[in-house]
């Protein structure tokens, strides 16, 4: 019994460190200062940068799926429906996670290492002895910009994977574009497009604050920061898929 104590106090109190981290950060945005130079700075670090990476993943999963559906929905005699299907995946499931993943790779893991960095050097220590909240000044920031940037980002890869699968349809298949992006509007309800634009806002609560909670407790030095950041990417990743598949229970009891 003792053994699985000392098993299980790890964890506990890392989640524990976790949700103490959140409540400041969200209590942050009610008390100033808000620090609005270093939102603008990551806004422009997450979303402008992670763009044309967005637009390259989100075209290619529209080409991929309308490539892979006009083949299996030719045997039904069913190819014109190919835009209903593209748009329903990319809207609901496929765009938000997709990106969020890509963000949690790319920004996740940048944030982590910039705040071990800073937690190793001792900035952070001193940051704290000039009366500066680091909470206030590197978490809240970095969370209101991915909250900002990540539906944002997750609009502009659904439009570009349906600019993908359009390509691919006229082009390949030779459905008339009239067909294709009528089929594709008149499939999407309100209740897809929420789905579509929360996902990615609960997303960037995670992977921003995950990011955060891995870099400020890094320790050890450089070896510490690799970890840090490797742990941020896996911990966000994981919980990307994890809270995906409970938002779609919910959104389908709600069909």
């Amino acid at each position: 019994m003792e053994g699985l104590l000392d098993f299980l106090k790890p964890p506990v109190a890392g989640l524990q460190d976790f949700y103490i981290l959140s409540g400041r950060a969200l209590r942050n945005l009610f008390r100033g200062p808000h620090y609005a130079d270093d939102i603008f700075i990551q806004m422009d670090a997450i979303g402008v940068g992670s763009l044309w990476i967005v637009i390259l993943t989100g075209f290619f999963s529209g080409v991929v799926i309308t490539m892979q559906m006009s083949r299996a929905l030719a045997q039904y005699g069913a190819t014109g429906q190919v835009g209903q299907i593209v748009a329903i995946t990319l809207v609901r499931e496929l765009g938000p996670v997709l990106t969020a993943l890509l963000v949690a790779g790319r920004n996740a893991s940048g944030i982590a290492s910039e705040l071990g960095s800073m937690k190793v050097t001792e900035q952070i220590d001193a940051m704290r002895a000039l009366g500066t909240d680091p909470i206030q000044k590197l978490v809240t920031p970095r969370m209101i910009a991915t909250c900002v940037m990540l539906p944002l980002l997750t609009i502009v890869a659904d439009f570009v994977g349906l600019l993908g699968g359009y390509v691919i349809a006229y082009f390949s298949i030779g459905l008339p574009s009239s067909q294709y992006w009528t089929n594709a509007y008149q499939a999407l309800q309100y209740n897809d497009i929420v789905q579509g634009l929360l996902k990615p806002f609960v997303f960037a609560f995670i992977i921003s604050l995950v990011g955060c909670f891995y870099g400020l407790r890094t320790s050890g030095g450089t070896q510490g920061v690799g970890l840090a950041t490797t742990k941020a990417v896996v911990v966000s990743s994981i919980w990307v898929f994890v809270v995906t598949s409970m938002l779609t229970r919910i959104f389908v009891n709600l069909n």
